[in-house]
């Protein structure tokens, strides 16, 4: 967990993105998450932690869409696995492969068919490029 927070704060700022202030990790109730350790990595990264309540489906129904897209796309047969899965390596490799696609290339309908990094990219130019000059009245 601790590093999926460091590689996604390294690729933006090696993308030369200032991420904003603010930040917010929501995460489910496990134990895992409400660890010591857990929680001083957040405040060192600039994030606040976001608990969900025990028991609240809503909590985790992104997530279990989420597995459900990862159980269908990556570790079904599929265009990110072409036999059968024989080794943890294996898993992983398709892991990575299924997580790249996911968040960087993918078409996403509520961006208006836009892969995710594409837009995310437009994004942070539009918050960082200069004011529209005005015309003297």
């Amino acid at each position: 967990m601790l590093t999926c927070l460091r590689m996604g704060r390294w690729d933006r700022t090696r993308q030369g993105l200032v991420l904003p202030d603010g930040l917010i990790h929501h995460h489910d109730a496990g134990s895992q998450y409400t660890a010591l350790r857990f929680t001083e990595h957040l405040a060192l990264e600039g994030m606040a932690p976001s608990i969900g309540s025990v028991g609240d489906a809503y909590d985790n129904c992104l997530m279990e869409s989420i597995i459900g897209l990862y159980k269908t796309e990556c570790i079904r047969p599929g265009p990110f696995v072409k036999g059968p899965l024989k080794t943890v390596s294996d898993v992983e490799y398709a892991t990575m492969a299924w997580v790249d696609w996911y968040n960087t290339r993918r078409l996403h309908s509520s961006l208006g068919n836009v892969p995710p990094a594409e837009f995310e990219a437009a994004h942070y130019d539009q918050i960082t490029a200069s004011p529209p000059e005005t015309q003297p009245v």
